[in-house]
């Protein structure tokens, strides 16, 4: 049940700086893959808005893959453990491989999605990019190849990040009130 309503929660990152940010990593990447085929795997279903918004400024061949995982229960809390709840992917091997995701909290899905890649495939490159980097709950010893911006430890909602399935439509990135979020 949801308990916060929009008017309740506080910007953070507006559309804007959204996009200019997004500009400006397509811009590091495009220089980093040269034209290069690149193979995109988002990371559903938070990501799927900034995958899109990433890709549009991405100057190569391009392929988009989308996988699904899970580490949350319900509301803020993360389980602590990473569930593969969709993960078919093409032969990888000696590929260009981007992996975007909405948010690098504690580090368990950047690191389970390495290792599957790894584990997996040869691939030419395994990149790893998330809008959002929360380097203080980190648990595990990982760090995004790109990311977006530093957030401090607030449960992050919009643009693909959600409260109870609710609220990824929105442009912006904000945050509510932990009390509120607790009710």
């Amino acid at each position: 049940m949801m308990q916060i309503k929009e008017s309740d929660l506080k910007v953070l990152f507006s559309e804007k700086q959204i996009q200019n940010r997004i500009k400006e990593l397509a811009k590091e990447m495009n220089a980093f893959y040269n034209g290069e085929e690149v193979y995109a795997v988002c990371v559903l279903k938070g990501a799927v808005m900034f995958a899109t918004d990433l890709v549009k400024h991405l100057n190569m061949p391009l392929r988009m893959e989308f996988i699904r995982l899970s580490s949350y229960g319900s509301g803020t809390v993360s389980s602590g453990k990473v569930n593969a709840v969709d993960i078919k992917l093409p032969d990888l091997n000696n590929k260009n491989v981007l992996i975007i995701e909405d948010i690098v909290d504690k580090g368990l899905t950047a690191k389970f999605l390495m290792d599957f890649m790894e584990c997996n495939f040869k691939t030419k490159s395994t990149k790893f990019c998330s809008l959002l980097d929360k380097k203080c709950t980190r648990i595990v010893d990982i760090e995004p190849d790109y990311y977006g911006f530093d957030v401090d430890d607030k449960f992050l909602i919009g643009y693909g990040l959600d409260f109870d399935g609710y609220f990824r439509n929105l442009t912006y990135i904000g945050y509510a009130d932990k009390n509120l979020l607790e009710q």
